[in-house]
């Protein structure tokens, strides 16, 4: 199935690709900020757009989109950060992609943000958003906290909202919810040994295993960080997605540190995938 879509936030391209695991053929209008991002994402999908930052986007200039996509900038919600919520600069861009929802009338919009979403400024921020998506009307919200965990060895809870336009069909139960037993139906052989970071692996192989251990490592072991191959396997990502980006003067190597940053901010694209195969009957509709 051939769908548009409008990649908020857009990162490396997280939703993009879930979305073609799931069988669909997607062309991405994109908005990011960060330079290495945009780079990596041109790089991988050569049939996308940049459109600029979200704050200059018009949905009069696109196409007609099919899903927006978003994971806004969540620092300001983060359990880990200074949990401005709504008053955050970065949270607040928020409000650009319900803009560009009004604007664009997708069939289908997904907002993925952290877990701290639902408690930031007690609960306050969240049901604020429920608002302006309520607001928007005509479309159906459904929403769950889901874990990287079930589908891939990484440890990440997050936030993940799904709104459809109210013309799905009668038998269709929706999205949610997703249980942990949906990694059953999905890739069996990926089941491994688990890590709660990206951050550090235990092994003293250059290239390293697929996942951390969670055991101690014995005294001929050492603790190490993982590889950029690992972050990007942790997330879904194919090995060395990041290595390369597309630049205005050419294809440029990316950093490690990049690499490592632009793994960490991205969404799982396993997760992704299971959502959209699950959005199927409403967007062939």
């Amino acid at each position: 199935m051939k769908i548009r879509a409008l990649d908020l936030f857009s990162g490396i391209g997280g939703f993009h690709l879930g979305f073609s695991r799931a069988g669909y053929e997607v062309t991405s209008y994109f908005s990011e900020v960060d330079k290495h991002a945009i780079a990596v994402y041109q790089h991988q999908f050569k049939n996308s757009t940049y459109v600029g930052a979200v704050g200059d986007v018009r949905g009069a200039d696109l196409p007609a989109i099919d899903l927006i996509t978003f994971g806004s900038p969540c620092q300001d919600f983060s359990q880990a950060g200074a949990r401005r919520g709504l008053e955050g600069d970065r949270s607040s861009l928020i409000a650009e992609a319900i803009r560009l929802i009004r604007e664009c009338r997708p069939r289908v919009f997904i907002w993925e943000n952290v877990k701290g979403t639902f408690s930031s400024n007690d609960g306050a921020d969240f049901a604020a958003i429920l608002q302006a998506f309520i607001d928007l009307g005509g479309y159906r919200l459904e929403w769950q906290l889901l874990n990287t965990s079930w589908f891939l060895p990484q440890n990440r809870e997050r936030v993940y909202l799904v709104g459809h336009l109210a013309t799905s069909p009668g038998d269709w139960g929706g999205v949610f919810p997703i249980t942990e037993e949906s990694r059953k139906t999905y890739d069996l052989q990926r089941q491994q040994a688990y890590t709660n970071t990206i951050l550090r692996v235990y092994g003293n192989d250059a290239q390293g295993s697929y996942v951390g251990e969670r055991q101690l490592p014995s005294q001929d072991y050492r603790l190490r960080r993982l590889t950029a191959i690992e972050c990007e396997r942790l997330q879904g990502f194919p090995d060395n997605h990041t290595e390369f980006g597309l630049y205005e003067d050419g294809i440029k190597r990316i950093s490690i540190g990049q690499r490592y940053s632009q793994c960490g901010n991205a969404v799982s694209v396993d997760v992704v995938k299971e959502i959209a195969l699950r959005l199927k009957p409403i967007m062939y509709g």
